[in-house]
Order: structure tokens, then C-alpha cells, then sequence
């Protein structure tokens, strides 16, 4: 076996998940995942947990949604997860443009239907990595040794040392009332994060790690924003994003390809369309764009909204939590001609913080 992942399974288990004896996981893998769940067994063995394999394919996903007209809650997978204390999931598999012919409605109710379970997996000490495969690697345009190393150097990072530098800005939004957001011509946005908090991603629940994230205090979302990076959805991509803001929802949306997909987003449920999240890249390690938003989004010099559901952690006392079946994250280039200003100081400007 490759020692990179076994490196990479000690890294779920001991920093990402910290199990322990008798903790109940369940470990969530594509079929060519094997070896990570082979390291993985291994080490819950070695830790006394009880694991419980289950395995996935797009494929046949794919052809469940295309032959289906209605979804209830699966209570079975729901009782699944409400009697779990952790979860691990892996995302790899050889075509992740699969489900690129499953209409956007279809995802939708699926979505729907599904909330309490995706509610009950987030309610355990979960984790969401990535194991390399040669789909994912085609996806990013690179080969597959180097997408190999391109996600072991991202997932074995130094999290002490990101943690660290992170905390600069948390301690900074932790304080604030208001952030807006300048970048080009066509992004100039405002909202107040006043009485939420600020979470320092570095490497448990999403791995890799590498942001600063935090909830927009829900009607106070005003401007408009242009991602102007793909996002990548249902297998199929989205560009050109250009979302406005009125009170906190969206009240118009286009993009330059795929605007369906857009539109399945925002019909799912009326919460759809107000910012549960904001979030800050700080992960200069991930230096390639990959259509992979497990990675992009932690990318250095750059910022992501997600409209959808907040995460309630961010969330203060007195402040409404978004509660939407969706969560989808959306970047824009911070890089040059940009800046972040909390409260009317800049943070960060084309791309550098003010405590670099």
C-alpha cells in the first residue's frame, strides 16, 4: 500500500475525527477507495471503534434518480446516522460528470427529502476528504501521479501551523459587525455578520482545511457579486455566476452556462436563496483550480458565499439560522483589484492580509 495513505487515513482518525474505543463510525467510500478503507479499518481496529462500511457509486446513483419520480425521507439511513458518533466520507470515483444528465428538479426533491438525513450526518463528528483517482485528476487536467501528489500534500499539511495563522482572522471577524466585499467592476456586496461567529477550518470536518468561515446575519445581504470561477455541479459546469441581493435573498441570478443548474439551486426551497455562509481562503498549499470545491474554496486569495443553510455553530444566540436542503459554495478571484473590509478597515487587499 502506498504509505501516503496510510499517512492520510492517520490523519482522519487521530486529527480530523479523534475516535475513540467504542465510538460507532461509519466509514462512506466509493469502491475504488479500497486502500483508505483498508488504513482506515486498520487503525478503528487499532482504537477499539466498531466501523460499518458503505459504498457508493455515481453510476448507480445516476440511475435511481433518472427512474424516479418521488423521494421520501429514508428513515432506515436516517436512523443510520442518528445512532452514529462519527462519520468518514471519501469523495473519488472515475467519471465525476455522471450525474450530468439527472434534471436539475429531480435533484432538487432528492435534496429535500433527504434534509433530516444530511441534518443527522452533520449532527455526528463527521469528516470530508478526497481520494485521488484518474476521473478526478482528468476533471482537474493533471495526471493522475500528479493530482496524487497534489492531494497527500494537501491533506498531510502542517494544520498546527495553518490553525495559527488562521486565527488572525478569526479573531478579527469574531469582533466585527459588518464585511463588504470589492473585486472587478461587478462585485460590491455588504452584510453583518454582528453577534455570529467565526470557525477555523483546519482539516476536521473538511479535509484538507484551510478557510475562515462565518454566517451572514440573514436579511442583511445587500449588493451583487460575479463568481467569476466555474463552479461545478451534477457533474456539469457553471459559469459566469452573477447573483443580486435585496434584504438578504436573491432576487436575480444569471449565469453564462448551465444557468438550469442555477435555477434547480434556488428552486429547492425558498431558504435557497438567501447566504448562509461566508467563507475566506487561506490554504496557499492549494495552488491549482480543480473543480473540486472540497479544495477551491481553500484556496489562498479568494472568497466563497454559499447560498442555502447555515452552519448553526456560526450562528449567535438571538440571530436566525438559514435552514435550506441546499448548501452550495460559489468563489470569486481575490487576487488583484479586490478588497475586504471589516467594519471599514481593509483586511485584505488583491489577495494579501494585513497580518502577512
Amino acid at each position: 500500500m502506498d504509505p501516503r495513505i496510510r499517512e492520510h487515513a492517520e490523519t482522519i482518525v487521530e486529527h480530523s475525527t479523534g475516535i475513540e474505543a467504542g465510538d460507532d463510525v461509519i466509514v462512506y467510500l466509493p469502491g475504488d477507495a479500497e486502500d483508505l478503507a483498508v488504513a482506515l479499518h486498520e487503525l478503528l481496529g487499532e482504537k477499539g471503534a466498531n466501523p460499518l462500511l458503505l459504498t457508493y457509486s455515481e453510476r448507480v446513483e445516476r440511475a435511481y434518480l433518472r427512474n424516479s419520480d418521488e423521494f421520501d425521507t429514508p428513515e432506515h439511513e436516517l436512523a443510520l446516522y442518528e445512532n452514529a458518533d462519527a462519520t468518514i466520507i471519501a469523495r473519488s470515483g472515475p467519471n465525476p460528470s455522471e450525474k450530468a444528465d439527472v434534471d436539475p428538479e429531480t435533484t432538487a426533491a432528492y435534496n429535500r427529502a433527504h434534509d433530516p438525513v444530511k441534518k443527522a450526518r452533520l449532527d455526528t463528528t463527521w469528516c470530508l476528504t478526497q481520494y485521488p483517482s484518474s476521473g478526478y485528476a482528468q476533471l482537474a487536467g493533471m495526471s493522475t501521479e500528479a493530482y496524487e501528489e497534489f492531494v497527500y500534500d494537501a491533506v498531510t499539511l502542517d494544520w498546527a501551523a495553518q490553525r495559527e495563522f488562521q486565527e488572525n482572522l478569526v479573531e478579527i471577524l469574531d469582533d466585527a459587525s459588518e464585511v463588504r466585499i470589492r473585486a472587478g467592476e461587478e462585485t460590491d456586496v455588504t452584510m453583518s455578520i454582528e453577534g455570529n461567529t467565526a470557525a477555523n477550518d483546519y482539516g476536521e470536518a473538511n479535509l484538507p482545511g484551510g478557510e475562515v468561515f462565518t454566517a451572514p446575519v440573514k436579511h442583511s445581504v445587500e449588493g451583487e457579486v460575479h463568481f467569476d470561477m466555474p463552479l461545478y455541479r451534477q457533474g456539469r459546469e457553471v459559469q459566469g455566476v452573477r447573483l443580486t441581493f435585496e434584504d438578504g435573498k436573491v432576487t436575480e441570478f444569471s449565469a453564462e452556462r448551465n444557468e438550469d443548474v442555477l435555477q434547480g439551486v434556488f428552486d429547492t426551497d425558498e431558504e435557497a436563496r438567501y447566504l448562509g455562509e461566508l467563507g475566506i481562503g487561506m490554504n496557499d498549499a492549494i495552488d491549482q483550480f480543480t473543480y473540486n470545491m472540497l479544495f477551491d474554496e481553500k484556496m489562498g486569495e479568494t472568497v466563497h458565499m454559499a447560498v442555502g443553510s447555515a452552519y448553526p455553530m456560526c450562528v449567535g444566540e438571538g440571530n436566525e439560522v438559514n435552514d435550506s436542503a441546499e448548501h452550495v459554495d460559489m468563489i470569486l478571484d481575490m487576487s488583484e483589484d479586490s478588497v475586504i473590509e471589516v467594519d471599514g478597515e481593509v483586511v485584505q487587499e488583491d489577495g494579501e492580509f494585513i497580518f502577512e
